[in-house]
């Protein structure tokens, strides 16, 4: 308080002294200074004018950071999965180049002008991009095993993908900067958080496809696969296998993809295969689901229809065998993050396997009688996961 008064008692007068009136000079006496007319009206102008560039400036540097962020994300993949490669089974040439060849493969979907028959077009379109890249990988290598063969298709899809992440988004980002177009950038602005998400989600998950350890992803083929202990297995399709057992009185056809592989098998095919030979009375269906925020990670969920992600073609399938006949089809699935679906299976979700399979053999109990046959099917990548 102090200070102030000898501030004022000094300064004030100082400036009187010298001819300077500070109600003038901030316009307090006279409404017409143009002093603060120009002070008010030159922002005004500005961002009137050049507003949007402003804008587009700010918005433009923290979008950069993020592309610089994915580039990263690419190269340390890129040269992890190489490094990985060459240490693990010493190729006799340097696969490097064959493999940025890889990087640079895309998938051109079907037309959808007449929607109709386009899923078995889109499925066959997959499904000969995964038999193509399967071919190539094996001849990259003299020996290598199925296990292998699996772990290195999905490292090959997580570089794959984040170059295609990296790209895209860079584009956008040059584009809107050349045509200093902010509303062009506004998409990307709203987009990058997800895609930074998954992007940090895939390079984690690298760690664990190398070491073959169970993702979270897995949880539904672990709560199956824990049923198919001691029982016979076969396998129905590609990747996929099915066993028998029973429970108080009911027939129960075990589904999942083969494990350990590093694989979603082809359920659809291998469901359809089933329902031809034995109908049964309920589908239920145990499978990993995104989270939303603010919602607990492996809390569990209960619900209707095919509980099943990706690109569609499989879920498809069965929605339209069971569709056909007259087949409800129940869901339970483990609520999670991107990040822990992709990247190392938590204590938290493995632990809930126990939990899930209670909560299957209740819904079998109140949705069943005796002597009727229900299909249990785990969806997801069995990566580490046995039957």
């Amino acid at each position: 308080m102090t200070n102030d008064l000898i501030y004022k008692n000094y300064c004030i007068p100082l400036l009187d002294l010298a001819g300077f009136n500070l109600d003038d000079f901030f316009g307090m006496s006279d409404d017409s200074n143009p002093l603060m007319m120009l002070i008010w009206i030159l922002p005004i102008i500005l961002f009137v004018f050049y507003g949007q560039r402003i804008q587009l400036m700010v918005s433009s540097n923290e979008i950069k950071k993020s592309i610089d962020r994915l580039e990263k994300f690419r190269n340390d993949t890129k040269y992890e999965f190489i490094d990985y490669l060459k240490k693990t089974f010493n190729p006799k040439t340097d696969p490097t180049k064959k493999l940025d060849d890889f990087f640079e493969y895309f998938s051109i979907m079907p037309v959808d002008l007449d929607p109709n028959g386009i899923v078995p077009k889109i499925n066959h379109l997959i499904r000969s991009r995964d038999d193509f890249t399967r071919m190539h990988v094996k001849s990259l290598f003299t020996e290598i095993s199925e296990f292998e063969i699996t772990k290195v298709h999905n490292l090959l899809e997580i570089v794959t993908t984040l170059q295609m992440f990296h790209k895209a988004t860079r584009h956008l980002y040059l584009l809107a900067k050349k045509q200093k177009n902010f509303p062009l950038i506004l998409p990307l602005q709203m987009m990058i958080p997800f895609v930074m998400e998954e992007a940090e989600a895939l390079k984690d998950a690298m760690t664990a496809l190398k070491n073959g350890q169970p993702i979270g992803d897995g949880i539904g083929p672990m709560v199956v696969g824990g049923m198919m202990v001691g029982t016979t297995k076969q396998i129905i399709s590609f990747q996929s296998v099915l066993s028998k057992s029973e429970y108080e009185g009911r027939k129960l056809l075990l589904i999942k993809a083969e494990g350990p592989n590093a694989t979603v098998g082809r359920l659809g095919e291998g469901i359809e295969k089933i329902f031809s030979e034995n109908k049964p009375d309920l589908i239920i269906m145990v499978d990993a689901s995104l989270k939303l925020e603010g919602e607990d990670s492996a809390s569990i969920a209960k619900g209707f229809g095919a509980a099943m992600g990706g690109i569609g073609t499989d879920r498809f399938q069965i929605e339209d065998v069971a569709t056909k006949n007259s087949v409800p089809i129940l869901a339970i699935v483990i609520k999670q993050s991107i990040h822990e679906a992709l990247t190392i299976m938590t204590k938290e979700i493995a632990d809930q396997a126990l939990s899930v399979r209670l909560e299957v053999e209740k819904m079998i109990k109140e949705n069943t009688q005796k002597n009727q046959t229900v299909m249990i099917v785990g969806v997801g990548n069995t990566l580490g996961v046995s039957q």
